[in-house]
């Protein structure tokens, strides 16, 4: 079974590789960003606080995401393996997937990016206002959505200028600890993820195929899954 986390700062490209690795291996891929603007379109009370709280550049709290995750990771799908894309952000939560996975392997991925494009994607990206989907990085811009019809809107989060160095900010100060926790793993890898997408999907599986034993490979393509 491949459980893989996938770290990067805003506007690294995770979300993007996340979901091609997740269709290639035929596991799901989980967001907490997904599920927390699913929560707050439908105006729960951990949708409201999570937007404002995300619309400021601000992280929701440990205690909120583990409480996600572990929900999510309960669920069917993801009995055969998953890709994780937004959680751990700390080292707490860290501390607290390795209890949940109890001593199963975990492959981490931190795609590394300069601050100044990453302040360029910001810029530029896009995201439907209704079904909350992210346009493909380097995609031409379009006014509607491809997959529901919704506008094409800049995240709020993205389109005041300070709070895009505050989310940079706020993801080295609590993040770098979290990439010194894994480093000395095994299955511990940093990518450039400042090259185009499929170059960074390429080097991404050449990542993990040359990191895990062959059956944990083998175990993590579903039936009818390409490889």
């Amino acid at each position: 079974m491949l459980k893989v986390v996938v770290l990067g700062p805003p506007a690294s490209g995770k979300g993007t590789q996340a979901v091609h690795l997740a269709q290639s291996r035929g596991i799901p891929k989980i967001s907490t960003g997904d599920i927390l603007r699913e929560a707050g379109q439908a105006g729960t009370e951990l949708g409201r606080k999570a937007k404002a709280l995300m619309d400021r550049g601000e992280l929701v709290s440990d205690e909120d995401m583990v409480n996600i995750v572990r929900e999510r990771l309960s669920r069917p799908d993801a009995t055969h393996g998953f890709i994780l894309d937004g959680f751990p952000r700390t080292v707490e939560q860290a501390k607290t997937l390795d209890t949940m996975l109890d001593g199963q392997p975990l492959v981490v991925i931190d795609l590394a990016v300069p601050d100044r494009e990453l302040i360029h994607r910001m810029e530029e990206r896009r995201v439907c206002s209704k079904c909350g989907r992210n346009a493909e990085p380097g995609s031409p811009t379009a006014d509607t959505c491809v997959r529901c019809g919704g506008a094409m809107v800049m995240r709020a989060d993205d389109g005041d200028v300070n709070v895009r160095q505050h989310r940079l900010q706020v993801y080295a100060k609590e993040s770098w600890p979290l990439i010194d926790y894994y480093r000395s793993r095994p299955t511990f890898r940093s990518i450039n993820g400042a090259q185009p997408p499929e170059k960074v999907a390429s080097d991404l599986e050449a990542a993990i195929d040359a990191m895990l034993p062959a059956r944990v490979r083998s175990a993590s393509v579903m039936p009818g899954q390409p490889r």
